[in-house]
């Protein structure tokens, strides 16, 4: 190292989570500036940066200190855990491997034994301090707040007590100046122990954030952590002095104890830790005794190849088999597989859903033959070079996805076999992306909520959006930011604490398992679930060399796992997925028609096009329809359509591209078909062609040229031309963007069309499966409802008599379950069903005497009966409410008088005469009406059970083409809609120009959604627009980010429409106006009453929307007659009108 004045070993980065602004790239760039050689990074009770912070200064040059701030307390109590508040803070610096090694120790055990923080006994320092080297805390520390207090003795006892932990040349005392007089105080104090004890200063800055007009981003990220306003009178930051100091500012700081500045130079140069980043620390299989890994994977393969092809394998698939084991143990990783290979085994065994593979590991016979994927790569021509590169060495990632709701029992087993300490989840953190940054630091700054939402909504609400990408793309936002100054601060602060870090959270699959215990390699902490918690993020763990592997939990095999126990059940089927037809009629007729809602992959409104377009006839078909609906692939949809239906000619390069080719028509789908094509044309092996698509796919102009030199000269040596061999290398490079994981494909088209199965042959097992997945999103138990009564599958309400927990399957309907209700807890369903089992209950006294009050309390059964679950009971729903709370109270009366012995309700066999005195129910209540129930249905439910004001409407909405509203969301930006709805809600407003317009909640069986109806709509529609009207809509969809409303063109009620459907024999669209009806009365008709009087009753029995108009011959004069008359033209009410007047009489005109 190189002379240096000062080093920062004292530091907090983003990684101190919502008390720093200093990102970690641009903290070590700013040390770098500065002239820093060395830096430390001390996060608050956490290490979770220092990974990428080593990796940073590495690349800058600088040397990387890694330590942390610990809290310690200096109690414990009998259960071993630290009870309390926060500690005081001790910092430790990593002196050595070692060192870093026990702050790692020491901070897992401080998460684990700390109650409400992560604090540490100190007694637990004892024999865990080698290689570390240690600072006070100042102020915050133990010793800084004795001297605060003014207990010089005690603190002196303390000091001695650390340098005795840590060793006299481990131990130093720590001042800072941040220009409080409080820590001056206690820095004259530090200065005097240390004469005293002969401890050395060191002297810091508490750096949170770079430069020092940095400051206010502390401040808001400081209100955030604490859910405080900037301007409240009680918060305690008070100084602008946490910044990245330069080293002549901190000497200057410190003029008069230039020994603490100088023992920051000493600390760093005592540091030397290198981590041995990018080695492979991979587990270890427990083999049964004198096997090594290999020759027991070779053992359980083979078991595997008989199992798979029983006696039949050929000698492509056992050469297929030898080949992959021996790239699998020359890589080392045979452990990694028997691993693999045991928890799925575990899950199998015990009726754990387990998925058919995914991503890459699909391309493997060996992961086939062991059965952790389900898809015969051999006979989908998927390769092992995709997943496994013999010439490119990397860690193997076997992704396995198992039921959702089973999915911590296998882990649980994975933690049972190879130690608690070994095995951990993964950490990831939740970040502050554009509109949740402009809400939190609007909320700090104390900005109106609704102007900090009107704010946010301006910003594109796009997956990975930033507030610089948004202002690019949003005039509105731009504009809003230059004309009020207090949104452009609220922006400027926002951008500074985007994508910092906000909250821990655990990976929703990650699991690592390592060799050693965990703490060698990384520091742990906590989940929520109380599962253990790496501290390092997936990406860290991997520069560590710990395996990670992922844990899947997959709701659609939760789906499918309770789809198939419900047809057992019910129809006493028993499916093995593994086992069913993939030739299936039902399910490609189903597939053809994108009857897909809630199959796995298929259920977007794009990808139903697609499969509209595509009509999938065999399983490959499927698996290309995936590989086909992303961005890119998209453009060729129609021709691979037309090819595939045998009105586009398919055509190929060279003959020798067929075999690949064929399947997709000509087309590269995936990107095992370029591998495929180097191999053949070029000689490639499958690694090599391998690593040639990796290259092209990074589109970087030397890899590029120096993989085409490579290929052409291949295919020269093969035989093929220069300019063929030109020709397929382009189009390798023009179709390496779009290529898709074939293997991954495959194993995802597997699921789906396991789904698709069991929805054609089984739909109402599998309706009451999705609804039950479906529970706590109500939109979506709505959609699923109505896709049922499309089936004429009838979906009965709930029952407390009757109803599960979750949809049931009951006689060929589906049985509303108990956990759909609203405000219905688990505990109190627990009880109901407990209670059940005994008996049925018999009425609402019998239920309230039998099931648990302070679990099902008055809430529960005010839910329970205005969604219909007790309307088996005597009495209405409006009865059952109004004699609710006297029943409650009778039901505590008979309780207690049981429960103290006095002979009430003591004899079973009294009971039903006890019923018949509890308050009655069948009082003189109205019961509630129509619309009323549906509404109480509707909150409860998310859908009406009874009926929907739309339900007569239907044959009239298909006729007219409505959009069903949840599928308004599928729609472009100013796309032409049609949709039907009942009004909900309307909020009345004026514009800047004194304008009436409206917004509108529009909903029917499905969804919900806003219509806005501008004021020239306005007028003409305000009639309409009151709450229970059912109107027909004619508009365009408006996207604002994920949000899509409905802007109103033209509104109807639905009624009239559907009069003019039912009753004209004229057709025409559903928003054009009524026809006019001209009737010519001659002269001899005018003078005849009775034949006016005929025509008078006429027109008022065919009453309708066409206007009428008489027009006289004789006086040649006309007249529009009041709305009274307006009939609907029908063709037997114009020969009606015509026997009176003549025939030929009567005009229709379209207007």
């Amino acid at each position: 190292m190189k002379t240096a004045s000062f080093v920062h070993l004292h530091v907090h980065s983003e990684y101190s989570l919502l008390e720093s602004a200093a990102r970690i790239w641009p903290l070590v760039h700013r040390a770098k500036e500065l002239g820093m050689e060395a830096l430390a990074v001390t996060d608050s009770s956490a290490m979770y940066g220092a990974i990428p912070f080593y990796k940073a200064c590495k690349a800058e040059g600088i040397k990387p200190i890694l330590g942390t701030q610990l809290q310690i307390k200096d109690e414990t109590k009998e259960d071993g855990q630290v009870h309390g508040q926060k500690g005081f803070s001790l910092i430790l610096l990593a002196e050595t491997l070692e060192g870093y090694r026990n702050i790692m120790r020491l901070l897992s055990r401080a998460h684990a034994e700390g109650v409400y923080h992560p604090v540490l006994a100190k007694e637990a320092l004892h024999g865990c301090t080698e290689g570390i080297i240690a600072l006070s805390g100042a102020q915050d520390g133990e010793i800084g707040s004795l001297l605060r207090a003014g207990k010089m003795d005690k603190a002196k006892e303390v000091a001695e007590e650390y340098r005795a932990l840590f060793g006299s040349e481990h131990f130093f005392l720590e001042i800072q100046d941040h220009l409080l007089e409080e820590q001056r105080l206690v820095n004259q104090r530090t200065v005097d122990l240390s004469r005293a004890t002969g401890i050395p200063l060191v002297a810091t800055n508490n750096v949170r954030y770079l430069r020092e007009e940095d400051a206010d981003i502390l401040d808001i990220l400081l209100c955030i952590g604490e859910g405080k306003k900037i301007d409240d009178t009680e918060r305690t930051y008070q100084t602008k002095e946490y910044y990245l100091k330069s080293a002549e500012e901190m000497s200057e700081r410190f003029i008069f104890l230039p020994e603490a500045i100088e023992n920051t130079v000493r600390i760093a140069r005592r540091c030397q830790v290198e981590l041995p980043l990018g080695e492979t620390i991979l587990p270890r299989f427990p083999l049964p005794d004198g096997q090594t890994a290999e020759e027991y994977l070779q053992k359980v393969c083979e078991d595997g190849l008989r199992l798979r092809y029983g006696n039949d394998a050929n000698e492509e698939v056992r050469e297929r088999l030898a080949y992959e084991l021996s790239v699998i143990n020359r890589m080392g990783f045979a452990d990694y597989f028997l691993i693999v290979w045991d928890f799925i085994r575990y899950a199998r065994e015990r009726g754990i859903a387990v998925g058919p593979g995914r991503g890459s590991a699909a391309g493997s016979l060996v992961a086939y033959v062991l059965q952790i994927t389900n898809i015969d790569p051999v006979k989908y021509n998927l390769l092992f070079e995709r997943f496994l590169n013999p010439e490119r060495i990397s860690m193997p990632d076997i992704d396995v996805d198992f039921s959702y709701e089973r999915r911590d029992e296998v882990i649980n087993y994975v933690v049972k076999k190879y130690g608690a300490d070994r095995v951990a989840q993964i950490i990831t953190f939740g970040t502050m992306a554009a509109r949740a940054a402009v809400r939190d630091v609007g909320r700090a700054l104390d900005i109106p909520l609704r102007d900090v939402d009107r704010i946010a909504k301006l910003i594109p609400a796009e997956p990975g959006i930033t507030l610089d990408r948004a202002l690019k793309r949003s005039k509105a936002l731009c504009q809003a930011v230059t004309n009020n100054p207090q949104t452009k601060k609220l922006i400027e602060l926002a951008r500074a604490v985007e994508g910092l870090p906000r909250h821990v959270s655990t990976h929703a699959a990650g699991v690592v398992i390592s060799r050693d215990p965990l703490t060698e390699h990384v520091p742990l902490q906590q989940g929520h679930d109380g599962h253990a918690l790496t501290q390092y993020t997936m990406e860290a763990l991997e520069d560590v060399g710990l395996l990670k592997m992922d844990f899947l939990g997959l709701k659609n095999l939760t789906l499918l796992e309770q789809a198939i126990r419900l047809i057992k059940e019910q129809e006493g089927i028993s499916i093995d997925l593994a086992a069913i037809p993939l030739d299936d009629t039902r399910t490609y007729r189903m597939l053809a028609e994108a009857d897909t809602a809630g199959v796995f992959q298929l259920e977007s409104g794009g990808m139903r096009r697609v499969l509209r377009e595509v009509k999938p006839s065999k399983f490959e078909d499927i698996v290309a329809v995936l590989a086909l609906f992303r961005p890119g692939p998209m453009e060729f949809i129609s021709d691979f359509v037309a090819a595939k239906h045998g009105r586009r000619e398919v055509t190929y390069l060279h003959p020798v591209l067929e075999p690949i080719l064929k399947e997709t028509y000509g087309f590269i789908l995936y990107q095992e078909q370029i591998m495929q094509i180097a191999s053949k044309v070029a000689g490639f092996t499958l690694g090599e062609a391998d690593i040639l698509r990796r290259a092209v796919s990074k589109k970087k102009r030397e890899l590029l040229q120096e993989q085409r030199k490579k290929f052409v000269d291949g295919a020269l040596k093969q035989g093929y031309d220069d300019k063929l061999a030109n020709q397929l290398y382009d189009m390798i490079v023009r179709f390496a963007d779009y290529g898709f994981n074939r293997s991954h494909s495959a194993a995802y088209a597997m699921i789906a069309y396991h789904m698709a199965y069991i929805k054609a042959n089984h739909p109402v097992a599998f309706f009451a499966a999705l609804l039950t997945m479906a529970q706590g999103n109500m939109d979506k138990v709505a959609e699923y409802v109505d896709e049922c009564k499309k089936r004429s599958i009838p979906v009965l309400g709930p029952d407390v008599n009757r109803s599960e927990t979750d949809f049931t399957v009951e006689d060929g309907s589906i049985r509303f379950g108990l956990g759909a209700i609203k405000n219905v807890g688990v505990q109190a369903i627990r009880r109901i069903l407990e209670e059940r089992a005994k008996r049925p209950f018999v009425d609402l006294a019998d239920f309230c005497m039998r099931v648990d009050q302070r679990v099902c309390n008055r809430r529960v059964l005010e839910a329970l009966i205005k969604s219909g679950a007790m309307d088996s009971f005597p009495g209405h729903r409006a009865a059952l409410l109004a004699a609710l709370d006297r029943v409650i109270e009778w039901a505590q009366r008979a309780r207690r008088k049981e429960e103290e012995q006095i002979g009430f309700l003591v004899k079973p066999e009294q009971h039903n005469e006890e019923v018949l005195m509890v308050p009655d129910v069948s009082i003189n209540t109205p019961e509630f009406g129509y619309e009323e129930k549906l509404l109480q249905e509707k909150e409860l439910l998310g859908l009406y059970i009874s009926g929907h004001p739309l339900d007569e409407y239907r044959e009239v909405c298909e006729h007219f083409s409505f959009l069903p509203l949840h599928r308004l969301k599928e729609k472009r930006e100013k796309q032409p809609v049609r949709l039907a709805g009942m009004v909900c809600a309307v909020r009345n407003i004026t514009t800047r120009h004194g304008q009436p317009m409206a917004f509108v909640q529009l909903e029917d069986q499905t969804s919900r959604v806003e219509m806005v109806v501008f004021p020239g709509v306005y007028h003409h529609a305000m009639p309409l627009l009151q709450r229970g009207k059912l109107l027909a809509v004619e508009g365009k969809a408006n996207r604002q980010g994920d949000e899509v409303k409905c802007i109103a063109e033209r509104i109807k009620e639905l009624t009239e429409i559907a009069y003019t459907f039912t009753h004209s024999d004229i057709p025409r669209e559903a928003f054009e106006s009524p026809p006019m009806v001209f009737i010519k009365i001659e002269e001899a008709v005018e003078s005849d009453v009775v034949k006016l009087q005929n025509l008078q009753q006429i027109l008022r029995a065919e009453r309708g929307m066409s206007p009428v108009i008489l027009y006289y011959a004789g006086k040649r004069h006309s007249v529009q007659l009041t709305e009274e008359y307006n009939i609907t033209p029908k063709s037997d009410t114009i020969r009606k009108i015509e026997k009176i007047i003549g025939e030929g009489m009567v005009i229709i005109k379209k207007r």
